[in-house]
């Protein structure tokens, strides 16, 4: 009780106490502050490490990247501030030099001492007019610090981001560019393929021209020599027979002047005219066979040529049904080219687009694995931060425990103080009253038994106090190692909600990804499966087309060469020949 009667007469310790109570309240609410800060920059921590999942794949938008930033940049001011002025320290306090304090630099006249120090003192309070303790500052670098190092982390994965954006935007371009090269290149394959077959054809074309050209050319020479050769046959048989005649004429002659010596009754007269009549008659059988042989030569001849020119329109219609078929095959075989080619090219296509799917998806698996390896470490960098700011918190607090209850002690030291006061005062109050109303010689009793109960009243009142910075003292420790304890398990539950929520949503986007990939596999397997169907059935339609075109070339050419030979046996018919299909003269026939 003396020594706390003696700390009242004491201002010093008190105002201590005071201070340091507002130091504390003051720690406090920067921790407070503090928390406040921690508590904001989780959610853009937060945001780095599940921004990325909202977006999609391919497009990779970076907009909650820009809402990160823009929570990250919530606290700037006052580290821009900072960091835009001077810092100079100066034992435990930093003076924060204002850089507006620097004026017009114009030269004014020297005043006197007493005004230069007047001046000295305003400026310097001009310019030194925001003081901060030094634990404050200490924190606000701190801070900027964290700000910094998140600020360059959120950077870091946003630029990570456009860089991936940019990587498959490059691999998608290629992969376009290098489509367009390989269709540019079917494409010119197919063209160059068809000027081919076309100058085939022509060349083929200009072929059988000239082979029918040459064909007509050789059957009118074998014609001609034909023809020849019949004349000089005849023309030799018609030269035997007149010798012939001329020989059994002179026969004859000889026969019947041998008759005629021989018969002596005729007259000479009538043997003469006998004579004459029979050599008419002799030569008019002679000219009568001859004009026979004449006739049948002329017939035979006739009949000959009519034979072989059916027989050169029979060749001729041969050369042509070879000539169409070597056409028609040779369309056949460029059309099978063609078509060979195209399941070729449709092949290689469909091979370079699973190749080309495949790449793409797999560096957008790439891409998205190394996004969510990122976004976990940054996640865990997190976490260890959040966890040390704690650990730092509550080593704080407990540096700052002993200023705090010693804060609170002398509160209860005042607040005893004003207890004993107020009995004090009531004291002198009783004590005038009771000597007032008490004779005189029974004051010093009564003095004593009131110095007696003040004695009695103020102990239990210093072993109330001294009970009370006790329990105080053991509630203060529990209290805060119980809320220390519980902002620990806390932060543990909300850091593992958020990784929990972090790996989940990973889980979801490489779930919506590999869904994606398969519904774009199974996109281009249906688009192969149609083009090659549609390429299937344009083969059926053009063989079928080339096959119809046959039959009907074909049958045109068979029913007009039909008609040709009909025409020409008609004709034939009309000139007395009959029938020159079996047709097959001895070389003598004639006669």
């Amino acid at each position: 009780m003396k020594k706390i009667l003696f700390q009242e007469t004491r201002n010093g310790p008190l105002n201590e106490s005071q201070e340091d109570e507002e130091d504390s309240e003051h720690g406090t609410s920067l921790n407070r502050e503090m928390d406040s800060l921690d508590s904001n920059h989780s959610i853009p921590s937060m945001s780095v490490s599940t921004g990325s999942q909202s977006s999609s794949v391919n497009s990779m938008q970076e907009v909650m990247d820009e809402s990160s930033s823009e929570l990250v940049m919530m606290h700037d001011d006052e580290s821009t501030i900072n960091s835009s002025s001077s810092v100079v320290h100066k034992k435990d306090h930093v003076f924060i030099r204002d850089e507006a304090g620097h004026g017009d630099p114009r030269p004014e006249p020297r005043p006197t001492q007493s005004v230069q120090s007047q001046a000295l003192h305003y400026r310097n309070r001009e310019r030194f007019a925001t003081i901060k303790s030094a634990s404050l500052v200490t924190r606000q670098i701190h801070e900027h610090e964290q700000e910094n190092e998140l600020r360059e982390q959120m950077s870091g994965y946003k630029r990570m981001r456009r860089q991936h954006q940019k990587q498959l935007i490059a691999l998608e371009n290629k992969l376009k560019a290098e489509m367009d090269e390989h269709r540019l290149k079917l494409q010119k394959e197919v063209e160059t393929h068809a000027n081919n077959s076309s100058i085939e054809l022509e060349k083929l074309a200009k072929k059988q021209v000239a082979i029918i050209e040459k064909e007509a050319k050789v059957a009118a020479a074998d014609e001609k020599k034909f023809q020849q050769q019949i004349l000089a046959q005849q023309k030799k048989d018609l030269t035997t027979f007149l010798e012939s005649q001329k020989k059994q004429y002179k026969i004859c002659k000889e026969k019947i002047k041998e008759e005629m010596n021989e018969d002596h009754s005729t007259p000479k007269k009538e043997k003469q005219e006998r004579i004459s009549k029979h050599k008419e008659n002799l030569q008019h059988t002679q000219a009568e066979e001859e004009a026979h042989l004449l006739t049948q030569q002329r017939l035979y001849y006739d009949k000959n040529c009519r034979f072989f020119k059916r027989k050169i329109m029979i060749k001729r219609h041969e050369v042509e049904q070879q000539n169409i078929r070597e056409e028609l095959n040779k369309k056949r075989t460029q059309k099978e080219m063609e078509h060979a080619m195209l399941i070729r090219h449709d092949e290689s296509t469909r091979e370079l687009e699973y190749r080309q799917l495949h790449t793409l998806q797999k560096l957008r698996m790439d891409l998205i694995r190394l996004q969510h390896q990122t976004e976990l470490e940054n996640q865990l960098e997190y976490n260890k931060r959040r966890e040390r700011e704690l650990h730092r918190k509550h080593v704080m607090e407990l540096r700052q425990q002993p200023k705090n209850l010693k804060a609170m002690e002398m509160q209860i030291k005042k607040q005893f103080q004003d207890t004993c006061k107020v009995q004090t005062k009531q004291y002198k109050a009783l004590k005038n009253h009771q000597l007032e109303v008490t004779p005189k010689n029974e004051h010093k009793t009564i003095l004593k038994t009131l110095k007696d109960e003040q004695t009695r009243k103020l102990a239990i009142l210093a072993e109330q106090y001294e009970q009370s910075i006790n329990e105080m003292m053991a509630s203060q420790a529990l209290r805060l190692d119980e809320a220390q304890e519980a902002e620990c398990q806390a932060l543990r539950l909300q850091l593992q909600q958020e990784m929990e929520l972090l790996n989940a949503y990973q889980s979801k986007i490489k779930m919506q990804t590999e869904a994606q990939h398969e519904r774009e596999l199974q996109k281009l397997e249906q688009r192969v499966s149609l083009r090659r169907a549609h390429l299937e059935q344009k083969i059926e339609e053009e063989l079928a087309a080339l096959q119809k075109e046959r039959s009907e070339r074909i049958k045109n050419l068979l029913e007009r060469q039909e008609r040709e030979i009909e025409t020409f046996d008609m004709e034939s018919l009309r000139m007395g020949f009959g029938n020159l299909v079996t047709l097959d003269f001895p070389k003598e026939d004639y006669r």
